[in-house]
């Protein structure tokens, strides 16, 4: 059994289809420098502690093996005389390539790699039209993804008969990076605890989320998405415990965005990096001294927009963001710097502890006017604007922002203006936002309207 994406023994169909195949399973990891490389310590370091509970879950059965899959597997199952590997389906464009490069070694030795179920409620690519075309706006996918349904989830297997470590060597884990973050629950029943609170908090949690999403200074979002990310839970789980209306459909909802997001980049490959409406590679750009000096202030957050500021240091002091303030951010790097998406999405990915490509990369072009679904060009989220409504009390630039801790909240979303000027230690805008917004408008009219 290879797992990957799958930290967890609930519901996890490859694992039951092993154990019901087989009257011995080996239980492995492969720690494949390829994704290691790409990652950031935070992801690395929950990824170690995820592995080490469910490690822990399996009475320290569980392989690690250092190197390429298509190696270190093919390698594997001559050692231990298996005669298939069992994984869930992986629609990332790398995991694509590199599965049909373990799947051609093991087929040369009469081997194989077997693929059952997958990171979703229902898999990309099954979701189409009636003529069997893709759906490239998110409404009409949403309407037929839950038309689709799917099964229920199924308990963890009792008493596995695991052929794992010490019998077969380990290598075992990566080193844990220096990460020092407050990190959500890295454990398979500390994920279901954390969604049980949230689903069970009544108004303050799920059965009032359609409101409370939106405002970064409550907890009012579930924090899943790295659960999500490494597998400790199925999305099955989570709407297996959802109503019809209201806030749990809303919920819903933002589950089949992660699933048509991964369904647009199993389609599209090249989306992780690149524009899918191409048009758009026309628009004109900032680069030179000057645009890299101003990243790197959106990256410090210090652009001098106290809701930008705020959101840029969540993520670098905690391996997350606010999804509304995600927004944010990337309309002022996109639509009032004029940089590349592709920055701010890489950026990102270095620092998320739920950092996912399809969801992460999508979600920028969505923003960025670039991909499905996106946003029309004109909409520019004023920073100042948007502080004042989804952070009405400041509270959550408080928290991020000391410098500003002891503005007034009728000032504390546009400390410069009014004359009061700017508290020490803090900074000026970098930028004007309303001179930026008629840049950005000219220069997106030049591409759709040229």
């Amino acid at each position: 059994m290879w797992f990957r994406r799958d930290l967890r023994l609930a519901d996890n169909q490859a694992l039951l289809a092993a154990l019901a195949d087989h009257r011995e399973v080996v239980p492995l990891f492969v720690l494949d420098p390829h994704l290691i490389g790409r990652s950031g310590d935070v992801r690395v370091a929950f990824m170690v502690d995820a592995l080490a509970s469910l490690d822990q879950s399996m009475n320290r059965a569980l392989v690690y093996r250092h190197g390429d899959p298509a190696d270190v597997i093919t390698a594997l199952v001559d050692e231990v005389g298996a005669d298939a590997v069992y994984a869930a389906h992986d629609f990332a464009p790398y995991g694509q390539r590199r599965d049909r490069a373990v799947a051609e070694k093991l087929a040369a030795k009469g081997k194989r790699l077997v693929h059952v179920g997958s990171a979703y409620a229902v898999e990309p690519g099954r979701v189409n039209k009636d003529d069997g075309t893709a759906y490239s706006v998110f409404t009409p996918f949403s309407k037929r993804w839950l038309a689709n349904g799917w099964n229920g989830p199924m308990d963890a297997p009792r008493s596995p008969n695991w052929l794992g470590a010490p019998e077969v060597p380990c290598e075992g884990p990566h080193q844990r990076p220096d990460v020092d973050l407050p990190l959500p629950p890295s454990t398979e029943s500390g994920a279901h605890e954390q969604w049980a609170e949230f689903r069970d908090r009544g108004p303050e949690g799920l059965d009032g989320y359609k409101e409370r999403r939106n405002d970064p200074s409550v907890p009012g979002s579930s924090r899943m998405s790295a659960a999500l990310r490494w597998g400790l839970v199925h999305p099955r789980q989570l709407l297996h415990d959802l109503h019809d209306g209201g806030d749990h459909t809303h919920y819903r909802s933002e589950l089949a965005w992660r699933e048509f997001y991964a369904d647009v980049l199993f389609r599209h490959p090249d989306t992780g990096w690149k524009n899918l409406n191409r048009k758009m590679d026309r628009i004109a750009l900032d680069s030179g001294a000057k645009a890299k000096a101003r990243f790197a202030a959106w990256c410090e957050g210090r652009t001098g927009y106290p809701i930008v500021d705020a959101g840029m240091r969540e993520l670098t002091s905690t391996g997350w963001m606010h999804n509304r303030v995600r927004m944010i951010v990337a309309s002022f790097l996109v639509k009032d710097l004029h940089l590349p998406w592709q920055w701010g999405a890489k950026f990102f990915m270095k620092y998320l502890v739920d950092g996912d490509l399809a969801s992460n990369s999508h979600g920028w072009q969505w923003t960025a006017g670039t991909g499905t679904d996106a946003a029309p060009y004109f909409r520019v989220f004023n920073p100042v604007l948007q502080g004042e409504r989804y952070d009405p009390t400041g509270d959550y630039v408080r928290r991020f922002v000391p410098e500003l801790a002891d503005l007034p909240t009728a000032q504390i979303h546009a400390p410069w203006a009014k004359g009061k000027g700017i508290p020490l230690g803090y900074t000026e805008p970098i930028v004007d936002h309303s001179v930026e917004r008629d840049e950005a408008l000219a220069r997106y009219k030049a591409v759709t309207e040229g």
